[in-house]
């Protein structure tokens, strides 16, 4: 399948929208700091022929595919096999030290969801790997099989927000002491086995277990807490970001750190705001954003999603 029919990029125009005006200026940057396929990043660059574009991803399977997407726009394209935290780094490696413009498409892509051997999703039988890069760190099958068992309750009421956190945790432990748990179909079997029944009507009893363990294994939220700070300290003056995120925890950080930007410093009782007291952002957006309803019906992936959005006001 070619790539761009395997992936439809979620709240693309109203992504171009938001974007636009930072990038009508002469030789503008885009960063895209979580690449995946492209999609988005193919739109910008065909509307917007004089911008230069940064992809960043921590997949090597997503950059090869993304660059052979991309190859046609030629050295207006520089990509680089990163997590999105090394966005400043990123950035500064092809010369740049202040952007124009920013997307953060955060959560687990299509391309990992859809190749079956990534296991990634709690609906095929895969090995339990989950690595978003691959070449690099433990895999959801070390996690479950060395993490103790008030280790695994913790990741799963802190990152899947599981109510039955510790009842999957002990059966686990139990499960693993019997046969190590090397594959999502064996993990799924224990899950299931452990949730009463009045529980599985309420949804697929993985699901949550299954966030939480890529969480974990991919140090997401460690990762946004850093990069959405660095991303905002890289945007030039009038410049803009774009966050794209799919689940509540993502979003409140998102949130936090779009608040404080935008919030002013001024010590409260002061008659007057002083100039460098006054908000280094503005928000784009009241609150967060949600796909339209014609748009959650064509692409399901966009249910979920929240989008936020700031523009640097003044420099640092």
């Amino acid at each position: 399948m070619e790539t761009r029919d395997r992936h439809t990029p979620v709240l693309l125009e109203r992504c171009i929208e938001l974007l636009a005006p930072a990038l009508q200026r002469p030789g503008a940057v885009l960063v895209d700091a979580t690449l995946g396929m492209g999609g988005h990043s193919e739109a910008f660059l065909e509307r917007f022929p004089d911008i230069r574009l940064i992809g960043l991803d921590r997949d090597t399977d997503a950059l090869r595919l993304a660059g052979e997407r991309l190859a046609r726009f030629g050295d207006r394209v520089s990509l680089v096999h990163t997590v999105y935290d090394g966005i400043a780094e990123a950035a500064a490696s092809v010369g740049y030290n202040r952007v124009d413009a920013i997307l953060f498409d955060l959560g687990v892509s299509s391309l990992q969801l859809d190749e079956s051997d990534r296991g990634f999703a709690y609906s095929r039988d895969a090995p339990l790997d989950m690595r978003m890069d691959q070449t690099d760190g433990p895999t959801a099958a070390d996690v479950i099989a060395t993490y103790p068992e008030g280790a695994l309750r913790a990741i799963f009421e802190r990152y899947g927000e599981e109510k039955l956190a510790a009842r999957y945790a002990r059966f686990i432990v139990a499960a693993r002491d019997r046969a190590p748990i090397q594959r999502s179909g064996e993990l799924v079997e224990v899950l299931v086995a452990a949730t009463p029944a009045a529980a599985q009507r309420a949804g697929h009893p993985a699901k949550r277990v299954f966030q939480a363990l890529r969480i974990e294994v991919n140090e997401e939220l460690v990762a946004v807490e850093r990069a959405i700070p660095a991303a905002l300290d890289l945007l030039a003056v009038k410049g803009r970001i774009v966050v794209l995120a799919y689940q509540s925890l993502e979003d409140r950080i998102v949130k936090r750190a779009f608040a404080d930007a935008s919030a002013s410093t001024a010590p409260s009782g002061l008659p007057v705001e002083l100039p460098e007291h006054a908000p280094k952002f503005r928000l784009l957006v009241k609150g967060a954003e949600l796909a339209p309803e014609d748009e959650r019906e064509r692409n399901p992936r966009a249910t979920p999603v929240r989008l936020r959005a700031a523009e640097r006001a003044r420099a640092a």
